[in-house]
């Protein structure tokens, strides 16, 4: 089932990080809220308070420059002393012993290879929020390819909400990734897969017996192409 509103998405991604830390205390893992106008900075701080509290000392609430996480720092007193940049904290990972969990606000490409040094030389556990770490303007050549095989393979999803308009992909570790179709009176189950579902299998489960249609087809051709490019 679907959570009703954010707040309960929260308790939801709450529970299922809890899971997916418990099951690989040392794991690099990925939460993704992919609504459409959504204002992160407030959940990502409760969230974030929540997981650093229960993960004791030594772990860090990190955002991408010093303007990001200066704001955090005002809105939560209690985080403060835990908040810092991405940059700052690569800095500091030899004067802190790089131990605990990192839990990292919005990743984007721009911060690829930080990101990627900040988490290869920390020992603890990782958690990215709505990461957005790969490059379009890099996804057709061999550096994209290094990227997909390497550093980006090594996340798993804990916890993800993806709505698309006529459909929403959800998955809570450690639950499988299910498919909710939207009909005039709400969303309903359509599939669960064993891993996350591209649009031609999105499009596959949500046409049924009916078949894909045109639109279907030309989401089909295009994961194909995105397919052909990696």
């Amino acid at each position: 089932m679907l959570p009703p509103d954010l707040r309960s998405a929260e308790a939801e991604t709450l529970t299922a990080v809890r899971s997916a830390l418990a099951a690989e205390p040392r794991g690099r893992w990925t939460v993704e809220w992919r609504f459409e106008g959504l204002r992160l900075l407030a959940p990502a701080l409760r969230l974030a308070g929540d997981l650093l509290t229960e993960a004791g000392q030594g772990g860090r609430l990190l955002f991408a420059d010093e303007g990001a996480a200066a704001l955090a720092r005002r809105d939560s007193e209690i985080l403060a002393p835990r908040i810092a940049s991405f940059g700052d904290a690569r800095r500091r990972q030899g004067e802190d012993g790089s131990e605990g969990l990192l839990v990292l606000v919005a990743p984007s490409q721009a911060e690829y290879d930080l990101v990627e040094a900040l988490c290869g030389a920390h020992r603890g556990a990782v958690v990215l929020i709505n990461p957005n770490l790969e490059d379009a303007a890099v996804g057709i050549g061999s550096v994209a390819r290094q990227r997909r095989k390497g550093f980006l393979a090594t996340w798993q999803a804990a916890y993800a909400l993806l709505p698309d308009g006529e459909s929403t992909v959800r998955r809570a570790h450690p639950g499988e990734w299910e498919l909710y179709r939207l009909d005039p009176d709400g969303y309903r189950w359509v599939r669960s897969f064993e891993r996350r579902p591209d649009g031609e299998s999105r499009a596959e489960a949500l046409a049924g017996e009916g078949g894909l249609g045109l639109g279907g087809q030309l989401r089909g051709l295009n994961d194909l192409l995105e397919g052909l490019q990696r």
